[in-house]
């Protein structure tokens, strides 16, 4: 049997705990190595973690073994960490979002090319069944021509969700708010399945907690397919509902929500609604409720792409078409007008 891929984590925050939970239920893979920021953090995760933790980048990346890199940062601190690890070989498996701007998703992108490493981002919802399913129904044209595809995730957040942080909706760390950091997820699946967008119209608020970034977003969008789109996201709204991703064609629909399939109807066969059971790993009121199923599927994703020289399900390309339309939004709300893409 070939040896286990050796993983190890940089930032030792909640979702750390998600990656670490994954890697340690795959056979192929071993979590070797974390790093904190501060020795202090260090001490407290290699007490809960029972993993050497290190305090400095450059030691960490110098443990033995070591061959992916899973950055779980604050969203504004992926590309320094990333571009050392890129520069010693490591392959990258980084959180969503890839960067919080175009220009350091791009710098992450093009050092893992000169280094000739993998380059993932966890979009760990693109690996559900239920999602599977309906890009499936849509790639075989079930639908027919895509008319509307609509992603709803009007989710809640507690005040302390925010005052517990230094980072989360802060422009720095978050590059946002509800949008980049929950949101994120569903637009990401939205254009995968609708493709290309060629302008959008939005407007960001912060109507409910002292943050910098948004609580409360809604966007009017354009497919470079003549479809038409809608996308809400929020934080503010109690007690926060599954996400909802709506896909409209000529011939039929499907509705997903939280990972689940609650509505398939297709023109000319029996209509299915389904039992109407909303999937549990919704992050909607509680972002602790996430499963790490999925980082599962997508981390045996990354293992296979090391071991046949490919590219992982989620690239970096891929998961810049989702940060380039929320930094649309915002700039869209900024300026009151409708925003082309691609960003200039």
């Amino acid at each position: 049997m070939s040896r286990k891929i050796g993983f190890g984590i940089i930032g030792t925050g909640s979702i750390a705990g998600k990656h670490a939970a994954a890697i340690r239920e795959l056979s192929g893979a071993e979590l070797l190595a974390m790093c904190s920021s501060t020795k202090e953090r260090a001490a407290v995760a290699e007490g809960n973690f029972k993993v050497k933790t290190y305090s400095n980048v450059d030691e960490f990346l110098d443990h033995p073994g070591l061959d992916v890199v899973c950055i779980c940062t604050a969203s504004g601190n992926h590309l320094e960490p990333g571009l050392s690890a890129a520069r010693k070989g490591k392959h990258l498996l980084i959180e969503k979002p890839i960067e919080i701007t175009l220009d350091r998703a791009d710098q992450l992108i093009a050092a893992c090319k000169d280094a000739r490493v993998k380059l993932g981002v966890i979009y760990q919802n693109r690996f559900n069944a239920g999602f599977l399913e309906l890009k499936k129904t849509v790639k075989e044209g079930k639908l027919g021509k895509l008319l509307m595809g609509n992603a709803y995730v009007n989710w809640f957040r507690d005040a302390e969700y925010y005052s517990s942080s230094h980072w989360k909706g802060t422009h720095a760390g978050d590059g946002g708010g509800a949008l980049i950091n929950q949101g994120i997820h569903t637009i990401d699946l939205l254009v995968d399945i609708m493709g290309d967008v060629s302008s959008v119209y939005g407007k960001v608020k912060t109507v409910l907690y002292p943050i910098e970034g948004e609580d409360l977003a809604a966007s009017v969008v354009n497919f470079t397919s003549g479809a038409l789109g809608n996308i809400t996201g929020a934080t503010s709204l109690f007690p926060g509902y599954p996400e909802r991703l709506e896909i409209y064609g000529t011939e039929g629909s499907v509705i997903l929500e939280a990972g689940e399939i609650t509505q398939l109807n297709i023109k000319g066969t029996q209509n299915s609604q389904l039992s109407g059971q909303v999937g549990k790993a919704s992050g909607s009121s509680d972002p602790t409720a996430i499963s790490h199923e999925q980082h599962m599927k997508q981390f045996e994703d990354m293992i296979d792409a090391i071991l046949e020289d490919r590219e992982p399900i989620v690239t970096g390309e891929k998961a810049r078409k989702s940060l380039e339309l929320i930094l649309a939004i915002y700039r869209s709300s900024k300026e009151n007008k409708p925003i082309d893409l691609p960003l200039k």
